[in-house]
Parts: structure tokens; C-alpha cells; sequence
């Protein structure tokens, strides 16, 4: 591997930038396949996972291939290492210290190609791992030119407690089958309070209120599913199928959501019967980006942190995520100002003004949903340690919860509907605070 020179630069930035990225994602670290055809980078990675203190790595290469008939295997090979020590050995290269990530101190090294028998084309490894932390497993080509292939089969796993079972899912996530398990239930329960209460106000139950029971549904069969995903994963270092059930029920709730929120945003069936052409045009556009969004999940989960054009997918993930979450606020922008006009001219001055607060706060909840789930979960998992990042999944279902309940709170049907059953008094006191606030605006 070179040492200076402004290739090396680039090739030491692009390696660093990966390594950065794939460090602030929750690993799964199932057992992994990769089919490596003529490669000639310096350093290829392939997964990550959270050792505890009895770590195992078994390793099975098979159809190992070179471009050169007689390379220097000693210079080929494989090693655990975490972010912070790959940053050491980057500048360690950088400096001249070393010239190959193999000949450095701070690695754990798993296994070099000279130790295989001569001709041979394939062998198996095992590895102990007893320093708990979170690691990559790297391979390294210390030879410039060199083209590399090789069929690559990674199982990393913990052995659980005195029964040593094995725990494929890494140590900071381990316990995440539970909390999906809990969390569905907490949804299951709550679809079925809502199914009383739509029973029991009947006579005032609109059409949102069954596409939100549908909502909460979905979600619950999501969780029900990632919870019994990562189970088996756990168990056996597969998702035996769950994950395609997984799959299906997150593009469901996706969707579901987010057009939810468009439906209220709009006031569609408890305010008004219809949907204007561009409160269409909103669904038009939000329901194919879930579709994109959903299929770049697909991918990023399934190919790893390392896979072919992963980080490509990621930041169409993050990209679509972000439009579609601005373009459901648009609706109940839309909503605030029509519930102003009419407040100003129908006479009704207090009960658009309920409205109109009403939507106010499920925009600034909207907001704060959006910014906390987007931006300060994934701002928890940047900074919490690798043993506990099931907190930050731990936030976002909470803040997902708390933002369903007040949906369900503030949305539900009412027997004797407060916007409807105003006295004089109230309307008087309404049409003082428009005035104030239109003097404020001004």
C-alpha cells in the first residue's frame, strides 16, 4: 500500500469516510455472504459487530484467486478493528511508520493468507475475541496491482451467559427483540381501545378515523414482525423469512403514515368530504418516494454497511425521507390559513378558531416528530457508546408512540364535538383574540 502521494490520499479519505459512515448504523452482523470478483482495493470491509468479552469470528474463504501467479500472501489477510484504532493506523501509513494496515500494532489480526496450504483455494478460521468492543472485519491487500476473488462467509456472534449459547445480534442491540415485542404490544392494546371507542361514538365516526385504526395496525404487525426478524437472527444468524414479512409491513405503515398525515393535514372527511387538486398532487408525490424510500431500505439492510453502492442508497434514503417529510407539512399549512380566512368571514369565530389552534399544534408536533426522529435519534447514535445503542432506538419508538396518542387524542370522534357547542361568550372572546392577533401580524 502506498504511503504518500496524492492517490494514497484519496484512497486513505474514501476508506475513512466509509468506515465514519457505517460506524454511525446499527449493525445486525447476521452470518454475511460476499462474492469479491477481481478486486484490487487496498482494504475491503465487511461487516461490524459488538464483541463482548467471549467474541467469536468464524471465517470460511473459498474460490481464492489472484491476478499474479506467485503474490507475497504475508501481505494479504484479514483483521479486526474498531474506528479508533483505524484512524491511528491510517496516520501510522501516512507518517511512514508502517507500509500495510497488517504490519501495524493496534489491529487485532484474524488470519493471513501465508498460513494457507500452498495451491490451496480455500480455508476455514476461527477466532477468539475477548476484548469487548465494537469491530470491523477488514482484508487487506498490501499489494499494489494485485486483483483479488474469493467467496467470503463471516459468522460473528457473542456466547450468551453460562449456557454459552450463541447471540448473533452485536452487544449493543441484543435486547431489541424484546422492545419491538413491547412496543407492539402497547400498539395492539391501543388499536384495541380504539376499536371500543369507534364502537361506542359511532353515530360520529368519520373515514379517517378507520384509516387511522388501520395505521396503528400496521405498525403494531411492523414491530410484531422486525421483533420476531431479530429473533431468529439472534438465535441462528438468519432471518428465516421474517425480514420479507418485515419488509412488507414497514412499506405498508410507511405509506400509511405519512398519507395520514396528509389526510388530516387537510381536514379530509371530519372538515370537509374532498381533497383539492393539490392536496392530490401531495399524495402523488409522497406515496412513489415511500416506494423509493422503502426499496433503498431494502437494499441498505440487506447488502451491509460495505455493500455495493450502500452509501449511494443511504443518501437516497435520507434524501426521499426528507422531501417526503416536508411535503406532508404543506397540507396543514394550507389548512391554518383557510381556518384564518373563514374565521374572518363566516361569523363562526370561535369555532374556526378551535380549528385553527387544533392545527396549529398538530403542525408543531408534526415538526417536532419529524426533527426528533430524523435528526436527534440519529444524533444519539453518533454519540451513545456501542453497548447501548438500543437506547436510541428505544427514543425513536417512544416519540413515534407519544406522537400516535396525540393524534388519536385530538382526532377522535366526539359525540358532542366542542367546535360545534359554542355560546355567545365564547364567540365574542374569539373574535377579540383574531383581532388582537391580526394587529400582532401586522
Amino acid at each position: 500500500m502506498p504511503s504518500s502521494g496524492a492517490g494514497s490520499g484519496a484512497a486513505s479519505f474514501s476508506v475513512t469516510l466509509i468506515f465514519l459512515i457505517s460506524f454511525i448504523s446499527t449493525s445486525i452482523a447476521e452470518i454475511r455472504f460476499t462474492e469479491i470478483r477481481s478486486d484490487p482495493r487496498p482494504i475491503i470491509a465487511f461487516d461490524e459487530f459488538g464483541f463482548t468479552h467471549n467474541g467469536r469470528l468464524e471465517l470460511n474463504v473459498s474460490k481464492l484467486a489472484f491476478s499474479s501467479t506467485e503474490p507475497d500472501l504475508s501481505k494479504l489477510g484479514f483483521f479486526l478493528c474498531t474506528r479508533d484504532s483505524w484512524l491511528q493506523v491510517l496516520q501510522q501509513i501516512e507518517d511512514n511508520e508502517i507500509a500495510c494496515a497488517l504490519q501495524s500494532n493496534i489491529i487485532h489480526e484474524v488470519y493471513t493468507l501465508n498460513s494457507i496450504e500452498k495451491g490451496a483455494a480455500s480455508f476455514n478460521h476461527f477466532y477468539l475475541q475477548s476484548d469487548a468492543d465494537q469491530y470491523t472485519l477488514v482484508f487487506a491487500n498490501c499489494l499494489p496491482q494485485l486483483k483479488v476473488s474469493m467467496d467470503v462467509r463471516s459468522a460473528m456472534y457473542n456466547l450468551d451467559g453460562k449456557s454459552k449459547t450463541r447471540d448473533y445480534l452485536s452487544a449493543g442491540i441484543t435486547v431489541l427483540p424484546r422492545v419491538y415485542f413491547v412496543f407492539s404490544l402497547i400498539y395492539f392494546t391501543l388499536a384495541a381501545a380504539w376499536v371500543y371507542l369507534l364502537y361506542k361514538k359511532r353515530l360520529t365516526v368519520f373515514g379517517i378515523h378507520f384509516f387511522m385504526l388501520a395505521v396503528v395496525v400496521l405498525k403494531a404487525l411492523n414491530l410484531l414482525c422486525e421483533a420476531e426478524d431479530k429473533s431468529y437472527i439472534k438465535r441462528t444468524g438468519n432471518a428465516h423469512g421474517w425480514d420479507i414479512l418485515f419488509y412488507i409491513f414497514s412499506f405498508l405503515k410507511g405509506i400509511t403514515l405519512f398519507t395520514l398525515i396528509v389526510l388530516i393535514g387537510t381536514g379530509w372527511s371530519f372538515l370537509k368530504p374532498y381533497l383539492q387538486d393539490k392536496e392530490k398532487k401531495v399524495l402523488m408525490i409522497v406515496i412513489p418516494l415511500q416506494v423509493v424510500a422503502n426499496i433503498a431500505q431494502v437494499v441498505i439492510d440487506e447488502s451491509g454497511p460495505y455493500g455495493q453502492d450502500w452509501v449511494t442508497w443511504k443518501q437516497v434514503f435520507l434524501l426521499v425521507d426528507v422531501i417526503c417529510c416536508c411535503a406532508v407539512l404543506f397540507p396543514i399549512v394550507w389548512s391554518i390559513k383557510n381556518l384564518r380566512e373563514a374565521a374572518r368571514t363566516d361569523g363562526k369565530a370561535a369555532v374556526n378558531l378551535m380549528k385553527l389552534t387544533l392545527f396549529r399544534h398538530y403542525y408543531v408536533v408534526v415538526i417536532c416528530y419529524i426533527y426528533f426522529t430524523r435528526v436527534v435519534v440519529y444524533a444519539l447514535e453518533t454519540i451513545t457508546s456501542y453497548k447501548y445503542l438500543w437506547t436510541s432506538v428505544v427514543a425513536s419508538e417512544m416519540a413515534t408512540l407519544a406522537f400516535y396518542v396525540f393524534t388519536g387524542y385530538n382526532f377522535k370522534p366526539e359525540a358532542h364535538n366542542p367546535y360545534f357547542a359554542v355560546d355567545d361568550d365564547e364567540e365574542e372572546a374569539a373574535s377579540e383574540q383574531l383581532k388582537l392577533e391580526d394587529e400582532f401580524e401586522l
